[in-house]
């Protein structure tokens, strides 16, 4: 059994649960969240804990407990406090601006890249290069920022590109180091 899955989720007052056979909806002050869980697991749903638990040991049960428990709390912690990542933009002349429902990057490219913003993100840019996107839901802020980044990864001999807050990008000697 899951150790992950045996855990129990605290929920916090201002949001709300409602579960109805296998469908769990969250809401919360930034929004609402919907998921499906399978059939072989079951909510129970007490005063301020909710409990994910399987109903019969089968393997796909098994393999999913511990994945939704992590999803059903991944929305109740976007509804109350929202997700938050951080992109920035290395290198000379890359800059981003907001421009209604899309994003406009000047990444080096003969033309500007413009990318829609979906519906239940917010997208700020601080300083020009410094990206600020949130959202209540997890997978969708992840997928945004993963399209953003996808037009100019991290390169490793100048460090140029599109960077996660914190990561470190290894970087390579080049041509000169071979000696």
């Amino acid at each position: 059994m899951s150790r992950i899955g045996k855990l129990p989720i605290k929920i916090p007052s201002d949001v709300e649960i409602i579960c109805n056979e296998l469908d769990v909806t969250v809401k919360g002050k930034f929004g609402t969240l919907k998921n499906r869980i399978p059939d072989t697991l079951k909510m129970e749903h007490t005063d301020n804990t909710l409990i994910v638990s399987l109903q019969n040991q089968t393997r796909q049960g098994r393999a999913l407990h511990g994945l939704y428990r992590t999803l059903i709390n991944n929305m109740i912690i976007g509804v109350s406090e929202q997700f938050q990542l951080n992109l920035t933009l290395n290198g000379v002349g890359y800059r981003a601006a907001v421009q209604g429902k899309s994003i406009v990057l000047n990444l080096g490219y003969s033309h500007p890249v413009e990318i829609n913003i979906p519906e239940g993100l917010s997208v700020e840019v601080k300083q020009n290069t410094n990206i600020n996107l949130k959202a209540c839901d997890k997978e969708q802020l992840g997928l945004f920022a993963a399209q953003i980044r996808a037009w100019r990864p991290p390169e490793p001999y100048k460090g140029k590109g599109i960077i996660y807050e914190g990561e470190i990008v290894k970087r390579k000697a080049g041509k000169s180091g071979k000696k």
